[in-house]
């Protein structure tokens, strides 16, 4: 039974206070009448026996006393249907591409409910986003959420674009699949700038990424307030093509601090008591509450996988908002200024990058079975080539041994030929890793103490490292 109020008492940023007569429900979405037939959806964030706080999702400018409030008795829910494939909504789900209305096959609540841990399937299947840096060094794994550490004013959005673009599934390509589970992908947009939207759509279109994809917008000059129901409507509308379609999906948002921010905004208009650097205090609980929706449940063939995007401010990863990713997801990718500065694309810093699960979704049967060994030995020459490289700061090069002269060169090539590859190529796990071979073929074979013998002569170049040594 829809309720209705003129009662409004105060207005305060993005927020509404109205006095009621009766309890009105946590969550309950309200329709807020200006008097001049404009009216603005809000969420009712607080709920006593006297008033309400509602956030308005519009923005509360023409809003005053005279205006009047409907409770609508319900939640908000995202309308579902296998059609959202190929359709470009606003951030709080209308659809902005010029396409017909949605005609839902359901609708569910955006809130969404936690995956049973007992029904959890453990995830350990290999997602190809054909991005050396990501698929050799730290692999994702369908049901993963791994995010991308960025800052201002580096290439994020275009590693997405290209992920969006390339992610598959390789043995669903092959055919193995018998019940041929479909990969799709959920974009969310939060913050971004008109420009940057006008970007991710042309890349969309020109590339065909936008027939299995949803795309979810909410822009700079859109309510902060907007952003917070952006990620919730995009991971609910991947819960339903993953566990309900049987797709593969995977959710890339983009920006979390964005997000984070808009939490922030609220809490102030609350006048709640902060946490650290001003954000709420249950940011934890509320990233906590985005981030688990990914995974695998028993028994269903889908998955839902994360990739949320987050600028570091100030390029501190101590930040509230990547450090509670952190503690939350399993792992991430970090993108390098350094990097970024000397022409690398994309700029991917694997030495503080991490996937927690990348050794269970490896190996025989679905990556290769030297895959492995042959990310241990990079990691471990890249990291040696990045010590001398200090060292040569100090004493040159000609102090050092010709070992170490090729752990520098290493070091050299991995950046400008094994993580740099350009915005555009999409490569396969087996061009990475005979790239990776014909890198390590630069080093002497008892260098290469992380790789079994028998890999180590099925796969050495010994020509290559010839020529290295004739130098």
């Amino acid at each position: 039974m829809k309720k209705e109020y003129e009662t409004i008492t105060e207005i305060s940023g993005p927020l509404v206070f109205a006095e009621v007569d009766e309890p009105v429900g946590y969550d309950e979405i309200v329709e807020i009448d200006t008097g001049d037939g404009d009216v603005r959806r809000g969420q009712v964030l607080e709920s006593t026996s006297d008033y309400v706080a509602i956030q308005v999702f519009e923005g509360t400018t023409g809003i005053d006393r005279n205006s009047s409030v409907r409770f609508l008795g319900e939640t908000m829910k995202m309308k579902l249907t296998e059609d959202l494939l190929g359709r470009v909504l606003s951030g709080s789900g209308d659809p902005i591409d010029g396409g017909p209305e949605i005609e839902p096959d359901e609708r569910r609540d955006i809130v969404g409910k936690a995956i049973n841990p007992y029904s959890r399937e453990y995830p350990e299947e290999f997602i190809q986003t054909g991005v050396s840096g990501i698929d050799g060094m730290n692999t994702l794994v369908r049901g993963q959420k791994l995010p991308i550490f960025s800052a201002s004013g580096l290439p994020h959005n275009d590693l997405a674009l290209q992920i969006a673009r390339q992610a598959s599934v390789p043995e669903e390509e092959e055919g193995d699949d018998d019940e041929g589970s479909e990969f799709a992908v959920i974009f969310g947009a939060m913050g971004i700038t008109q420009e940057e939207a006008n970007e991710f759509m042309d890349d969309f279109e020109r590339t065909g990424a936008l027939e299995r994809s949803v795309v979810f917008m909410n822009l700079a000059d859109d309510p902060a307030v907007e952003r917070t129901l952006t990620p919730r409507l995009a991971l609910t509308t991947a819960e339903y093509l993953a566990f309900d379609k049987g797709y593969h999906v995977l959710v890339i948002l983009t920006d979390m601090t964005n997000y984070c921010e808009a939490l922030r905004e609220i809490g102030a208009a609350r006048e709640e008591v902060p946490g650290r650097r001003g954000y709420p205090g249950y940011m934890y609980t509320d990233l906590a509450q985005l981030y688990e929706r990914a995974g695998r449940i028993e028994g269903r063939e889908g998955s839902v996988t994360q990739i949320p995007i987050l600028t570091m401010p100030g390029d501190d990863d101590t930040h509230p908002i990547p450090d509670l990713t952190g503690y939350i997801t399993e792992g991430q990718i970090y993108i390098d200024r350094d990097l970024n500065s000397q022409g690398i694309e994309p700029p991917i810093n694997v030495l503080p990058s991490l996937s927690r699960l990348m050794d269970d979704g490896i190996g025989e049967g679905l990556t290769r079975v030297d895959h492995a060994d042959v990310k241990d030995q990079i990691f471990a020459a890249y990291a040696e080539g990045e010590d001398l490289r200090d060292l040569v700061n100090i004493v040159g090069r000609e102090a050092l041994s010709d070992l170490d002269n090729k752990y520098l060169d290493f070091a050299d090539r991995f950046e400008t030929e094994f993580v740099d590859q350009g915005i555009d190529t999409d490569r396969s796990i087996d061009e990475t890793l005979e790239l990776g071979w014909d890198l390590l073929s630069m080093l002497p074979k008892d260098a290469l103490n992380r790789i079994d013998e028998e890999l180590i002569e099925e796969h050495y170049r010994e020509d290559e490292t010839q020529e290295v040594t004739a130098d």
